[in-house]
C-alpha cells in the first residue's frame, strides 16, 4: 500500500455522522467547475447563485428564447 493512501492519525471522524448527505445526494447532484478567472469574483456557491439570479432577471425570466443552452 502506498503511504499516501493511508489515513493520517490527526483525522478524527469520531463525531462523524454516517450517511449525513446520502439522501440529498440521491436526489441529484449538480456540480459545475468554474474556471480560475471566474472564481476570483465568485468564490462560493452563494455568490454564483446570486449573480445567476441577477442575470436571469436581466434576461427576462419568462422569455425562453433568452435561455442559455449547453
Amino acid at each position: 500500500m502506498n503511504p499516501k493512501d493511508e489515513m493520517l492519525e490527526e483525522y478524527d471522524f469520531s463525531n462523524g455522522i454516517r450517511g449525513k448527505y446520502a439522501e440529498r445526494y440521491k436526489e441529484g447532484v449538480n456540480i459545475i467547475k468554474l474556471d480560475s478567472d471566474v472564481t476570483k469574483f465568485f468564490p462560493d456557491a452563494k455568490s454564483v447563485n446570486e449573480a445567476l439570479r441577477t442575470l436571469i432577471k436581466l434576461m427576462g425570466q419568462g422569455d425562453s428564447s433568452l435561455r442559455v443552452s449547453s
